[in-house]
């Protein structure tokens, strides 16, 4: 599915599609978001890499909706502001939670329903659209990435990538401004690791806004457009791929670089 959204505004008149400012979460005692910053631009991709517990995951839903920080903010190029130091209500995470969709580690596709239905689920059921025309969509986006056969088989009848194609297929058929991609590829077998990338990279050639957590470098500096280092709840060091990947200022962020480009 393309982007079909309007002409960009003027010049002076554009914002990122979604900023953060000093967001903050902890479970408990344990703070796991130590006032991040950050920027999404509007048709960009953003990768997001770190260590595994350094609050990736948890960034990614706040900027969903899906966590609720305990301060801080989030605004959207339109002006709407979710100031999380207020304790916003439902309606107003809600308006969040609309401008994005979730792709999942874990697939996360409900078992009990086809493929087909679990594309359309929230087309019909969230967004009130017509399910004729969700269907019709919906089989589009199957046949795109070779499904088309598996529209009325159930998830546990897939294989890993299969899945991941369809969590992704999912969220697209939401129509969102922005894509989040928590780690897709690493409860995969490496064999199907390529093709979940390689449908990314479309999704990015044709303009999908992105933030991608992942451990895949050669996939962050072929399509990100920005890279951003997260450590114990704090971004370390950002940059363009070429600069953070290959030359990073920080020691914490070559030690990570280096360890994943040359595991034991």
């Amino acid at each position: 599915m393309q982007r079909t959204d309007p002409p960009p505004p003027p010049l002076a008149d554009r914002r990122p599609l979604l900023s953060a400012d000093s967001l903050r979460k902890s479970f408990g005692p344990l703070p796991v978001l130590r006032g991040v910053d950050l920027t999404i631009e509007r048709g960009q991709v953003l990768a997001i890499i770190g260590p595994s517990g350094s609050g990736k995951t948890t960034l990614l839903r706040c900027l969903n909706g899906l966590e609720t920080a305990e301060s801080g903010r989030i605004e959207a190029s339109d002006g709407q502001t979710v100031d999380f130091s207020a304790r916003p209500g439902r309606a107003a995470l809600n308006r969040l939670r609309d401008r994005s969709a979730m792709v999942f580690q874990h697939y996360n596709l409900f078992p009990h329903k086809t493929v087909l239905e679990n594309i359309i689920e929230g087309p019909v059921v969230v967004q009130r659209r017509p399910r004729a025309a969700a269907v019709a969509e919906a089989r589009e986006l199957l046949d795109r990435v070779g499904l088309g056969a598996k529209e009325a088989n159930y998830p546990s009848s897939l294989s890993g990538g299969q899945q991941q194609r369809v969590g992704i297929l999912r969220a697209l058929a939401l129509r969102p401004e922005l894509l989040l991609f928590d780690e897709p590829t690493s409860a995969l077998d490496p064999e199907l690791v390529g093709e979940i990338l390689s449908l990314m990279r479309d999704l990015a050639r044709e303009g999908w806004t992105m933030v991608v957590v992942t451990h895949e470098l050669q996939f962050a500096r072929e399509v990100a457009h920005h890279v951003a280092f997260i450590d114990d709840g704090e971004i370390v060091e950002h940059g363009p791929p070429d600069q953070l990947l290959r030359r990073p200022e920080h020691e914490r962020t070559r030690q990570f670089v280096h360890r994943l480009l040359h595991p034991l």
